[in-house]
């Protein structure tokens, strides 16, 4: 009954977090990429960057190894960020809502989908929520899916986006609101 009431609780500190959500002037900047090599496919709107990538567009940077970028017809883009063996692939983002707040994670393999603003991190995952260098929340676990729009997370102990009995736990440090 603890567990549940425990796990009740968490998913409801989760679903009202703060209303901030990443910087909207970031959906207007351009993407500027530093990388070892490119290569493009052109006719499959396949763009592929490897060797110490680095993707920035506004506020958010992305670093990597290797990062694949596919355009739909409508122009949004889908990055594929893949760390380097035994490394890990990172983000961080400005939140709207108040001055210097941050978002940043970290993950084996970091899926970003321009059109629905929803990131996804699998195997090793990790996401902080700032307040300028101050951490103020950190979940865990081997996947995580983080809406920016509305601020919504979820956290599973398998890679496959669910949860499954005896693969783990996921980890959470929430802090308490100021008053």
């Amino acid at each position: 009954m603890k567990r549940i009431l425990f796990l009740s609780l968490l998913a409801l500190q989760l679903t009202c977090m703060s209303i901030a959500r990443a910087e909207k002037a970031d959906a207007d900047k351009p993407s500027n990429v530093e990388a070892n090599q490119f290569t493009l496919d052109d006719v499959k709107q396949v763009k592929i960057f490897t060797g110490k990538v680095i993707l920035t567009r506004g506020t958010l940077i992305m670093k990597a190894d290797k990062v694949v970028v596919t355009t739909d017809p409508s122009g949004y883009q889908f990055a594929t960020l893949y760390a380097a063996p035994g490394g890990l692939a990172t983000f961080r983002q400005k939140r709207d809502g108040g001055p210097d707040l941050w978002i940043e994670g970290e993950a084996e393999r970091i899926e970003y989908d321009d059109k629905t603003e929803i990131v996804k991190l699998f195997s090793k995952a990790q996401m902080r929520r700032l307040q300028g260098t101050k951490v103020t929340d950190v979940v865990n676990g081997q996947f995580i899916s983080y809406d920016s729009r509305v601020e919504f997370y979820s956290v599973n102990n398998d890679v496959s986006g669910t949860s499954q009995p005896g693969a783990g736990r996921i980890k959470a440090v929430i802090q308490p609101k100021s008053k």
